[in-house]
């Protein structure tokens, strides 16, 4: 929020302002040579629990992880730690940092016995914490985030979040035991589906090029589950954003997991967008699905299409996409419309035999015959087809390949 927001929204006078500094500066007077913070308190879980926002510059001070050794739990308060978490962490803020983009951390969780703090409330929750030297607030939940806030200050880089300050929930609770559970507790969320975390990513890279092809693709559009981890065929849909994202790395780094930071969106996603609306038209698999630009699929034509071939499945389009980055050219932000076409002539059906042993292996025994073609989904079957494909194409080897 901008300060002219801050200020438009501000209804406190600035005489009323002025009264209530008077009036808690004192305090923060008094309490000069320890740590002061104000605060809220609440009631959650039949225990008071504190908020304060705390300084960078304060975390190592104040803030103490407990982690556990590795097969003693019994041994801290905290789950053992994850090599190369705090790492990533790091890697995250600096990178939003020195970009100018904005970044968050989620609060940090913190446990510490009442009568080790001084609590000065003054009326409904609002209060001034006051810690004392040498006390410790032990984290239950957050030591990654706390290592990589206190690693970044000791850099060189420190200055770059040296303003920032960080929330901190503080459980008045001094039982080791209990602080053991509350981690458990806190732990207890349900992990996001990729889908979710890639439709709300920055415009940028993989995800920038992945909307643009949900928009423009006829194939992709109003086809594309942007939620959950698999796509409802009852709502006639295909494909998953996070399906489409893996397929677009594919295509211009040869890795479903390249994010693709370094790519012009624009002209990157104008060539695969005509390069896709070329092959799905071309390709007898997919023409009549494509061709369908205004009517929704029924789910019982979605349940067929993703059945009877593989480009509706993501290990399908990852083989797609590691085959079309041989036929991409990026100095010319081009593809190579004959291998394209190419591409396109190939049998996309599970039943064709060019699949087996590597996307397909064949049920001897099926309970249902007409589904004797189960689908491989493994990062070797993906390398096996795209091997298969390039043998009978005849392509040469791309050397960054």
């Amino acid at each position: 929020m901008t300060q002219a927001n801050e200020d438009s929204n501000n209804e406190v006078t600035p005489e009323i302002q002025g009264e209530f500094s008077a009036f808690i500066e004192p305090f923060f007077s008094t309490y000069h040579r320890v740590r002061c913070y104000p605060g809220l308190i609440f009631q959650q879980g039949k225990r008071t629990m504190l908020q304060i926002n705390v300084p960078a510059g304060h975390f190592s001070d104040i803030l103490r992880a407990d982690p556990a050794d590795d097969n003693d739990p019994n041994s801290g308060k905290n789950r053992p730690e994850v090599k190369g978490h705090a790492e990533e962490i790091k890697e995250y803020v600096l990178e939003r940092v020195r970009k100018g983009k904005p970044w968050i951390l989620g609060t940090i969780t913190a446990n510490v016995a009442a009568e080790k703090i001084k609590i000065l409330e003054f009326t409904r929750g609002i209060c001034l914490v006051v810690i004392r030297r040498g006390v410790k607030l032990d984290i239950t939940d957050g030591q990654h985030r706390k290592r990589a806030i206190h690693e970044l200050i000791e850099t060189d880089e420190g200055e770059l979040i040296s303003d920032a300050d960080f929330p901190i929930t503080l459980v008045l609770e001094g039982d080791f035991r209990q602080c053991q559970i509350d981690f458990k507790d806190m732990a207890q969320t349900r992990s996001l589906d990729n889908s979710l975390l890639k439709s709300f990513g920055e415009y940028e890279g993989q995800i920038g090029i992945m909307w643009q092809l949900i928009e423009k693709v006829p194939m992709f559009h109003n086809r594309t589950e942007k939620i959950k981890a698999t796509p409802p065929s009852t709502k006639g849909l295909i494909y998953t954003t996070n399906y489409i994202a893996r397929f677009i790395s594919c295509v211009f780094a040869n890795n479903p997991n390249d994010e693709l930071q370094h790519l012009d969106v624009d002209k990157c996603s104008e060539a695969l967008v005509n390069c896709l609306n070329q092959f799905f038209y071309e390709c007898n698999q997919t023409r009549t699905t494509f061709e369908k630009t205004d009517k929704k699929l029924k789910s019982e034509e979605v349940i067929v299409f993703k059945e009877k071939g593989l480009l509706g499945m993501s290990a399908g389009l990852e083989t797609l996409g590691r085959l079309l980055y041989l036929t991409y050219t990026q100095d010319t932000y081009s593809f190579n419309q004959d291998k394209v076409s190419q591409l396109a002539q190939i049998d996309w059906a599970r039943s064709n035999p060019i699949w087996e042993n590597n996307l397909i292996r064949i049920d001897p025994n099926p309970k249902n015959p007409e589904k004797r073609y189960k689908l491989s989904t493994g990062a070797n079957a993906v390398t096996d087809a795209v091997k298969m494909l390039k043998s009978k194409l005849g392509w040469i080897e791309n050397p960054s390949y």
